[in-house]
C-alpha cells in the first residue's frame, strides 16, 4: 500500500502516476471539510483508491509500504515522524518520477536564479533534441509527464531543496547549484540542514556524472572540492582554467585548454550579472550535454526574462514599472535593485521565512526614493532599516495602498519596482498572484 500525502497538484499527479504502476493507493488529507467528490472527479479513474480525510489511523499506518509527500509537507510533522518510526520509506514527488523515467536529466537548484536557468536550458535543449520536457519546481510536476520519457529524451528539472529533502536515488545526468544564501530557515531549522538539502542533487552521481558550481559562492567552491562527480565552474568575477566565465562583457568557455567566445552581454535580451550567472550554468549544462554550440548561441541570445523576474511592465507617465514578485528573499531581492539605473520607489515585505534583511538594506545603495512596506514583516524591515541608518520608509496595508503610493511619489525618469524580499503567503496565494497583481495595478494606469 502506498500512501500520498496532500490532495494537491503534486499529490494528485503521483497519485495518477502510482496507477500506471497498478498500486493500491491511500490519498490523504487531514481537512475534514476536504471535498472528496471533487477530489475523485480530478483524479477521474479512482481503481485502487482510499481517499481519507481528518486522521490516519494506526490501521492504515500498519498497511503501509511507501509514503509519497508533496514538496510543502515539512518532513518533520508528527505525522510523517511517526510513519518514518513505522519503518515506512518517505519519497518526495521528485523520486516517485525518477523511478519512471527513461531518458537523460539535468536538475538544477540554488537559492536563486534557478526558475530562469531552467527555462533557459529547457529552451537550449528543445533547439537540438527531439523530446525535452521542463519539469519541477518551475510548476509542472516531474510526475505529470516522466510516463512519456524514452530512451532519447530529456528532462530538466527546477528543484528546491523542499522536494530535495527526500532524494533517496535520484541521479541526473549533470546537475547544478547556483548560488547558496540563507532561505527557507522556519522550515530548515539550520543553515547547515538547507545547505545538506541542495547538496543532495549530487547525492547519488559518480565521476561519469558532471556538477555546475558557481565559482564565486564560497560555499560552492569549497563542495566542489569534496565532491565524487565531475565539477564544471562558471564565474562572473575572473577567468577559469577551465569552465564558463565572463571577461569584461564577453562570455567564454575553456576547456582542454582552447578558449572559445560564446557571445558579448549585449547580444542578450537579460540584464544584470545575476543573469549572465544564469547563461554561464545553462551553457555549462548544455555543453555537458553535447549540444553543439552554434544551437547553445542561439537559444541564449533570442531567450526572454521569465515572468515575475525583474520583468519590465510598462512606463507610464515617465516612471518605468518593474516586476520583481519573484524576488521571495533578500539575496533575490538584492539583485532586483542592483539592476535598477534610476531612483527607485521600492515595495517590500510579505510572508516572514526568518530571514535578515540587513544586507539587503544596505545595497539599496543610494538608489531606494523610498520603501513602501506591506505584509507580516513591515515592521522587522522597518527596524532593520533604521539599524542601517534607512529611514526613508512608509506602511501600507495593501498591494494596492502601496502602489498608489508609489504611483504619486515616483517622477518621470524614475522607477518603481515591486520586489519584496518576502514570500508572498498571508495576502496572495503566490508570488505569481502578487506580480500578476501588481502589473494589472500598472497597465489600468491612464497616460
Amino acid at each position: 500500500m502506498v500512501l500520498v500525502l496532500g490532495t494537491g497538484i503534486s499529490g494528485i499527479a503521483a497519485t495518477e502516476l502510482l496507477q500506471q504502476g497498478k498500486a493500491n493507493i491511500t490519498l490523504f488529507d487531514s481537512n475534514v471539510e476536504l471535498d472528496v467528490e471533487a477530489v475523485k472527479r480530478r483524479i477521474g479513474n479512482v481503481e485502487n483508491v482510499n481517499i481519507v480525510t481528518g486522521e490516519l489511523t494506526e490501521e492504515i499506518i500498519a498497511t503501509l509500504d511507501l509514503m509519497i509527500i508533496s514538496p510543502g509537507v515539512p518532513t518533520d510533522l508528527p505525522l510523517v515522524n511517526k510513519i518514518r518510526e513505522a519503518g515506512v520509506p518517505i519519497w518526495g514527488e521528485i523520486e516517485l518520477a525518477y523511478q519512471f523515467e527513461k531518458g537523460h536529466v539535468a536538475a538544477i537548484t540554488g537559492t536563486n536564479g534557478k526558475t530562469t536557468t531552467t527555462a533557459l536550458t529547457g529552451a537550449i535543449m528543445k533547439t537540438y533534441f527531439e523530446n525535452v520536457f521542463v519539469v519541477g519546481n518551475i510548476g509542472i510536476p516531474y510526475t505529470n509527464v516522466v510516463a512519456q520519457t524514452t530512451k532519447d529524451s530529456v528532462t530538466v528539472a527546477e528543484m528546491s531543496s523542499f522536494q530535495l529533502e527526500t532524494i533517496q536515488r535520484f541521479r541526473p545526468t549533470v546537475s547544478a547549484i547556483l548560488n547558496i544564501t540563507p532561505d527557507h530557515l522556519n522550515r530548515h531549522h539550520t543553515m547547515e540542514n538547507y545547505i545538506q538539502a541542495k547538496v543532495n542533487i549530487m547525492k547519488n552521481q559518480t565521476p561519469e556524472d558532471t556538477c555546475v558550481l558557481n565559482y564565486e559562492d564560497e560555499i560552492l567552491r569549497e563542495i566542489g572540492k569534496t565532491v565524487n562527480v565531475r565539477v564544471i565552474y562558471f564565474s562572473s568575477a575572473r577567468e577559469l582554467e577551465e569552465g564558463i566565465y565572463l571577461k569584461g562583457e564577453e562570455i567564454y568557455s575553456r576547456f582542454d585548454g582552447t578558449e572559445t567566445k560564446i557571445c558579448n552581454v549585449h547580444e542578450l535580451k537579460v540584464i544584470g550579472k545575476h543573469s549572465y550567472e544564469n547563461v554561464m550554468a545553462g551553457i555549462a549544462i548544455a555543453i555537458t550535454m553535447k549540444v553543439p554550440m552554434e544551437y547553445i548561441k542561439k537559444a541564449i541570445c533570442s531567450f526572454e526574462a521569465v515572468e515575475h523576474r525583474i520583468e519590465y511592465v510598462a512606463t507610464k507617465r515617465g516612471v518605468k514599472y518593474y516586476n520583481d514578485s519573484k524576488g521571495t528573499n533578500p539575496d533575490a531581492a538584492i539583485k532586483g535593485i542592483q539592476s535598477m539605473s534610476t531612483p527607485t520607489m521600492l515595495i517590500g515585505g510579505g510572508y516572514d521565512k526568518d530571514s535578515d534583511y540587513t544586507e539587503w538594506i544596505q545595497a539599496f545603495d543610494g538608489k531606494v526614493k523610498k520603501l513602501v512596506l506591506i505584509g507580516q514583516t513591515k515592521e522587522k524591515i522597518a527596524n532593520t532599516a533604521k539599524k542601517c541608518g534607512f529611514t526613508d520608509y512608509v506602511f501600507a496595508d495593501s498591494l494596492e495602498e502601496a502602489f498608489e503610493i508609489c504611483m504619486n511619489e515616483a517622477k518621470s525618469g524614475e522607477a518603481v519596482l515591486l520586489s519584496p524580499a518576502c514570500a508572498s503567503w498571508g495576502m496572495f496565494k503566490d508570488y505569481e498572484q502578487r506580480g500578476t497583481v501588481f502589473k494589472e495595478l500598472v497597465h489600468k494606469i491612464e497616460e
